[in-house]
């Protein structure tokens, strides 16, 4: 925004820069609100006003005192002034959802440009404007097209909330189509123009979390906790700040999630919603009711997860995947598959699929179907190679482990699942780590080393003790109660065929109960009669009675 005028015709305005240059931004909104009920301001300090007044949440009076700064260089014939004071109106209103108003002020900006020479700053503002747009309407490549010109001319006029704008919105375009080798250097080099403290606070505080955000989405961790702790800094200095700070506490618990700090987590959220809740951003809220459910869904805390999931709902927060796996937890496993496949069906968009697929995985495999989280493993690992993220990478090995565990081939399970273990420790990622472990300790089972299972089963539990993942407790207290290997090492689909098997079903008549094909119930059947050793259905009849296996459905 612009420069301050430094005469100083009241003290009102006079503490009001003060606060301004001390980032007091309470003190200085109220100083400067007093200042301008006492006396017209000038278009300099009707900047500052707006400034104070946004980053306080007050976003009715930042686009009053625009509007007053847009009148008055509007009178004074100043248009690039005026189309600024129109492009910060039309983002405040913007992010307010006000989307019409927001439209009608940057047709403004636009119009007052329309005699000023093609690279001049405020250009460029409206461009970043029009490729934000770009991009939540799901063109991408029109989106970093858009950026890329109003990069040009923040380089050019070395405006840097130009350059830091239009810098996120061409790598976050970049990394929805994948080009993610060009989009990194792009979003490091917004958040370099933010650390330099060369660029408004408005501008600064959208850029840190516009990166955060993608860095996250991306599952690229380390960086996300990078520019996490520096936009904590960042706040640090801005006092009585209350936009940004509560996405940025959002941010936080999530991080604290996935580092093992869950009670932590929790906090952050609870921070977070009351920070949010006086602001224009309130409806972020959902972000951080979400990351409270699903710290209580780990705990199994069902009951509080459930009424918290519904909080998220309530902000508009997709509840997918936690919502599905607290449904898988409580046991409804169909319920689950259809959340899970209605999620899936609603969108193409790779890195919202990244984060539902790995639940996929679990569930069809508890739903007893093997074929189906194989093909959810193989589409997140086409993912994976786009985006290249170490914990995306873990995520893969650890579901194709989990298939080839469900399929029978405990050591081609082992090898993907010692992989995932290491991502996630060198992520220090401590409970998916220790999840891995689990199905490490069941391929050692299955291998018969059973002094390797108790090892890796102790080293999870110590892990699930200490977050306080009841569930997880119960699941390896259960596993180092009944050391036997099992008996028959069937998957869950084939248990079932044979179970049909032995009430004397035809193939036709099983693939019809299992709304399977023949040809896939003939390829089970031939799984079973291998792995019990028998050739034959009635041997196989007699040996589902002998192991008791028919009582067990």
């Amino acid at each position: 925004m612009a420069a301050i005028d430094q005469s100083v015709p009241n003290q009102d305005l006079a503490d009001g820069r003060t606060a301004a240059e001390r980032h007091a931004w309470a003190d200085a909104f109220d100083s400067l609100c007093r200042a301008a009920a006492a006396t017209p301001l000038p278009p300099e300090d009707l900047f500052l006003l707006a400034t104070a007044a946004y980053l306080r949440g007050e976003v009715t009076a930042c686009v009053d005192a625009l509007r007053r700064a847009y009148e008055i260089d509007v009178r004074e014939i100043r248009p690039r002034r005026a189309a600024r004071a129109a492009f910060w109106m039309s983002f405040a209103l913007g992010n307010q959802g006000e989307i019409g108003q927001a439209s009608g002020w940057l047709a403004r900006a636009e119009a007052l440009l329309a005699a000023e020479p093609a690279d001049c700053a405020e250009r460029g503002l409206v461009l970043s404007a029009y490729a934000f747009r770009s991009n939540a309407g799901g063109d991408f490549a029109q989106g970093a097209a858009l950026a890329r010109r109003a990069i040009e001319i923040g380089r050019r006029t070395g405006d840097p909330d130009v350059q830091g704008l239009a810098l996120t919105q061409c790598g976050g375009a970049l990394v929805k189509l994948g080009q993610v080798a060009a989009a990194v250097p792009i979003l490091d080099e917004a958040m370099l123009a933010v650390v330099g403290r060369e660029i408004s606070p408005i501008a600064a505080g959208t850029v840190y979390c516009v990166v955060i955000s993608v860095f996250s989405e991306m599952a690229e961790i380390r960086r996300a906790q990078e520019w996490t702790d520096a936009l904590t800094g960042w706040l640090d200095q801005h006092h009585n700040m209350i936009v940004f700070s509560g996405r940025c506490l959002v941010h936080r618990a999530e991080l604290r999630q996935l580092h093992g700090d869950w009670p932590g987590a929790v906090e952050e959220a609870e921070r977070a919603c009351r920070r949010l809740s006086r602001s224009p951003e309130v409806i972020s809220s959902g972000g951080a009711r979400y990351q409270q459910a699903e710290v209580l869904r780990r705990w199994g805390d069902y009951v509080a997860a459930e009424q918290a999931y519904r909080a998220a709902a309530e902000w508009g927060h997709e509840l997918c995947p936690g919502l599905a796996l607290l449904r898988l937890a409580q046991g409804d496993t169909a319920t689950a598959r259809s959340a899970l496949r209605r999620a899936l069906g609603e969108t193409s968009d790779r890195l919202r699929r990244a984060r539902l697929l790995p639940a996929q995985v679990e569930v069809e495999l508890a739903a007893g179907d093997p074929a189906s989280a194989r093909a959810a493993a193989a589409e997140l690992a086409t993912i994976a190679e786009v985006y290249g993220a170490p914990a995306l990478l873990a995520q893969v090995h650890y579901a194709r482990g989990a298939v080839l565990l469900a399929e029978g081939d405990p050591a081609g399970a082992l090898t993907e699942l010692r992989s995932a273990a290491h991502h996630w420790r060198d992520l220090d990622v401590p409970y998916e780590a220790a999840r891995s472990r689990v199905l490490i300790a069941q391929a050692c089972r299955r291998l018969g080393d059973e002094d390797t299972t108790a090892l890796e089963l102790a080293a999870a539990e110590a892990v699930f003790t200490q977050l306080g993942a009841q569930p997880d407790q119960a699941r390896v207290a259960a596993l180092r109660a009944d050391p036997a290997p099992s008996a028959h090492g069937l998957t869950p689909r084939e248990l079932q065929v044979l179970r049909l098997v032995a009430t004397g079903k035809t193939n036709s008549a099983i693939a019809r109960e299992l709304s399977l094909s023949e040809k896939t119930v003939e390829r089970h059947l031939s799984n079973v009669f291998t792995k019990i050793g028998v050739s034959s259905r009635a041997a196989a009849t007699a040996y589902a009675f002998q192991q008791h296996l028919i009582d067990q459905s």
